[in-house]
């Protein structure tokens, strides 16, 4: 890894990165191959006829399947859809799930749908709760969800539902169970269910450094959201994977459509308002307008210049999972020298996450710095004293609100108040009556090396 560091990520030798849950950094070579190829070929805007244009269909049909191939998914089974973020990926699912269960006519459901999630969901997952005008459900732990399934996931009051969790908190890097998709299904038809529950994986973090399996269709997620900078570093794009069986409550259920997505389209006042959406795959109707032709060639190269740097992301993930297991041992076994024996860092995580254990825990360290008489320093501050010393981390509640008020102890009353007296997300209170409002995150990547493992630690020992 080191050579391949002094040779693909040069800035790293003045620069410390420890925030690879954010995005993890590209290689030069990714860089360089996109350039040569842009300044090879001219690609055109691919809902033209043209040979540019030609070229880059061409392309986005190759680079969509090589995508799938990359987490084990057959393109029988399983479509990819381009889009901007993870973000805009849930949001097509939020969007559908509304529409489908806000219209009268439709024999599904009239009266909204049932939607539950897992305490630790990025926002981007809560805020589905806001367009759902029926029933929400708030799961507090693993085992509240395992209780849930293994009641024949009862307790709904639509026959259209949808259980969205992360695959990994991108606060503490704890990983969830990937069973539960398969499990509700199987729960589902065990009870010959009159209702329909769909499952919603954001695998954004899971993603960065642990590969997705696609290989068994039938115990995968419906809807799969993911951003592939966070895997590649470049290009800014992410994806939505639909298993194929589950594609129409995307493509019948999304009333709005956008240029690329119909094959024709009545706009002059009509007896009846009239579309007709393109029917050939799931994401033929999905992906609204010109797609990032660009950034999807970038992403060829990025599939070819991980694999030829790191492998595979099961040699990514043995690697980072070594690595995240001595700096929480590190980190964990600074001590303040008066009193003795006071701990200079509180991690938070769940008591079943072992670090260095891919299986049940990512490449991410979540926690605060004590002083020595136990009293919190700000972690804005912290991140700020590491910035000056050219180490890049991030600090702050990070998007991910149960998890802060769970792990912080925070309950929504307190929260309230909290913003009632100047704390925000993008401008935060750090403490309030001494008690923390976010924490300080430390996460590593494939080009990650003992080095900055050592290169943190140190810098909380001397400084704290």
């Amino acid at each position: 890894i080191e050579k391949i560091r002094k040779n693909e990520y040069p800035l790293l030798r003045e620069q410390t990165y420890l925030d690879h849950a954010g995005t993890t950094l590209y290689a030069k070579t990714l860089i360089e191959r996109f350039s040569k190829d842009l300044n090879s070929h001219i690609y055109g805007n691919p809902h033209s006829d043209s040979t540019p244009s030609a070229l880059s269909g061409a392309r986005i049909d190759k680079v969509r399947e090589r995508a799938l191939r990359f987490f084990n998914a057959s393109p029988d089974e399983f479509d990819l859809v381009f889009v901007a973020n993870a973000t805009a990926a849930i949001k097509i699912v939020a969007d559908a799930f509304r529409d489908i269960s806000s219209n009268p006519g439709n024999i599904e459901t009239p009266t909204g749908f049932w939607y539950g999630w897992h305490r630790d969901a990025h926002t981007s997952l809560v805020g589905i709760r806001e367009v759902n005008s029926g029933s929400n459900r708030f799961f507090h732990s693993d085992e509240d969800v395992q209780r849930w399934i293994d009641g024949g996931c009862n307790g709904q009051d639509s026959p259209l539902g949808l259980f969205a969790y992360p695959g990994q908190s991108n606060m503490t890097g704890r990983r969830l169970p990937l069973k539960w998709p398969g499990e509700i299904r199987a729960t589902q038809a065990a009870h010959s269910a009159s209702n329909q529950i769909y499952t919603l994986l954001d695998a954004a973090a899971l993603s960065t450094t642990r590969p997705l399996d696609f290989g068994d269709s039938s115990a995968a997620p419906d809807f799969t959201a993911l951003s592939f900078y966070k895997i590649f570093g470049f290009p800014d794009l992410g994806a939505l994977i639909v298993r194929k069986a589950s594609a129409h409550l995307l493509t019948h259920g999304r009333r709005y459509f956008g240029g690329g997505t119909v094959e024709m389209v009545i706009s002059q006042p009509a007896a009846a308002e009239w579309h007709a959406k393109k029917q050939t795959q799931p994401h033929a109707s999905l992906e609204d307008g010109t797609l990032p032709f660009h950034s999807i060639i970038a992403l060829d190269h990025a599939l070819d210049t991980h694999a030829a740097l790191f492998g595979s992301m099961a040699l990514v993930s043995a690697h980072t999972a070594h690595l995240v297991r001595e700096l929480h041992a590190r980190l964990t076994a600074l001590r303040h020298a008066s009193p003795e024996g006071a701990p200079v860092v509180r991690v938070y995580n769940d008591e079943g996450a072992v670090y260095g254990g891919a299986v049940t825990q990512g490449a991410t360290v979540a926690f605060n710095v004590l002083r020595a008489d136990g009293t919190v320093v700000g972690y804005a501050d912290v991140e700020r004293a590491a910035d000056k010393e050219g180490i890049a981390v991030r600090s702050g509640s990070l998007c991910n609100p149960g998890g802060m008020a769970g792990y912080l102890e925070w309950g929504a009353g307190e929260m309230r108040e909290a913003y009632a007296n100047g704390h925000r997300c993008s401008d935060p209170v750090q403490l309030v009556d001494g008690k923390p409002t976010g924490v300080v995150r430390v996460s590593l990547g494939a080009m990650s090396t003992m080095r900055d493992v050592k290169r943190w630690v140190e810098f909380v020992e001397g400084r704290y």
